[in-house]
């Protein structure tokens, strides 16, 4: 079973999105786990409320820090597009396969917006998980 973990930054909004997406998608194929560089206090309402629409909960997830342990563990690292390689060099270790996805940042937009990077991630999740 392969280990992928979506890092960003805050590990709030995509990230979330993400590993959820992996999680119901996923099951029984993948370990899907996320992480921040420097953590949100919180999961993102507006990301929250667009899963909700989606059936999955994520408002009670919490942010959690990325470390290298956890980046050393993962077989693929997708990032959210969010320069997480100028944030922290030392998660990204030689020998990892690193997919960026480029997505925008759901933070500070309104629910619409939030949606369409919501349905980006999911067709993301989906195809990578395809191709595994």
């Amino acid at each position: 079973m392969k280990t992928i973990l979506f890092a960003c930054i805050g590990n709030a909004g995509r990230s979330q999105m993400a590993e959820a997406f992996a999680k119901k998608y996923g099951k029984g194929k993948i370990l899907a786990i996320s992480g921040g560089t420097m953590p949100a206090s919180g999961v993102s309402q507006n990301a929250a409320a667009v899963m909700k629409e989606k059936g999955i909960d994520i408002s009670k997830s919490k942010p959690k820090l990325l470390d290298s342990k956890t980046a050393a563990e993962a077989d693929i690292i997708v990032t959210m597009g969010c320069s997480i390689q100028e944030a922290c060099p030392v998660i990204l270790l030689k020998g990892k396969k690193i997919i960026d996805w480029k997505l925008d940042d759901p933070k500070g937009k309104g629910i619409e917006e939030v949606k369409k990077i919501r349905d980006e991630i999911e067709r993301k999740v989906k195809e990578l998980i395809s191709s595994l």
